[in-house]
């Protein structure tokens, strides 16, 4: 059978990152991680606090510089990218403490990133035939993205008044604005009820089956991942990747129990 184009696109890693290392003076926080996420699928990565998840996150989205390794997003080396740069590549990221613009209701919120938008200028809107047409369509995309997520009736609630659960539905929300195709969330349901927190993987799940973006996610409780249909698993340990593979396959491996378990007692501290 004739490869096409699709397939080998389809075969191609969104997200490369190959031998990637970051020390900060005498601390090694990342060791020679290397991992991949592919079109339309959803990835964990997953360890204990202290083992280099979200050192890994800004090192790939351009916050942190790092000390060696490449990292390609969409086949581009982003090593000397600032992160709007690697954001108009097509990827977005969240944080693990939410960033919203609490005076402004969730559907302003949502308003704010996209990309390409017209100024707000009414004289130099004259010039732009678009101008009003363009703001209907994101007015549009902006309500059908919080009918997607299932919260529609939020929309003009005031987003300093929302729950941290729902905080960081609004926050993947306003990511999704940017039309990404790779969405990189650090910890979304942190701190989050249990049932809003199965709400908001349940969602990520639907999202990457309808729309084939790929989602990778921070989560530091393996019981949970393990249990929210990720495609794969990406697991660290003390600044290296301890293993990669489906949750079956980590759910069965002794050395990921063994640090999970060797970490119980550090388990109320925050990952820097």
């Amino acid at each position: 059978m004739t490869e096409t184009k699709q397939d080998v696109l389809s075969e191609t890693p969104l997200l490369s990152v190959k031998n990637l290392r970051k020390e900060f003076g005498g601390l090694v926080a990342v060791k020679d991680v290397s991992f991949e996420v592919m079109p339309g699928e959803f990835v964990g990565l997953i360890g204990p606090n202290g083992c280099g998840k979200s050192t890994t996150f800004n090192c790939i989205s351009g916050l942190l510089e790092k000390t060696s390794g490449t990292v390609e997003v969409f086949g581009v080396d982003v090593s000397d990218k600032r992160p709007d740069q690697i954001q108009k590549l097509g990827m977005t990221r969240t944080f693990q403490h939410t960033r919203l613009w609490k005076d402004m209701t969730v559907i302003e919120n949502l308003l704010v990133p996209p990309r390409k938008q017209f100024s707000p200028n009414p004289f130099l809107s004259l010039f732009r035939g678009r101008s009003r047409p363009a703001e209907k369509e994101r007015l549009s995309k902006a309500f059908a993205v919080l009918d997607q997520l299932e919260v529609p009736h939020m929309a003009h609630n005031m987003a300093g008044e929302l729950s941290g659960g729902q905080s960081k539905l609004v926050d993947i929300g306003r990511s999704m604005m940017g039309d990404p195709q790779l969405l990189l969330l650090d910890e979304p349901v942190a701190g989050v009820a249990g049932p809003l927190a199965m709400k908001i993987f349940n969602n990520l799940r639907e999202l990457v089956d309808t729309t084939g973006i790929s989602v990778l996610v921070i989560e530091h409780n393996m019981d949970f991942i393990l249990r929210q249909g990720v495609d794969r698993i990406v697991v660290m340990n003390e600044g290296d990747v301890l293993m990669v593979g489906t949750p079956d396959e980590v759910r069965s491996n002794r050395a990921v129990i063994e640090a999970y378990l060797g970490a119980a007692g550090d388990d109320g501290g925050e990952e820097e």
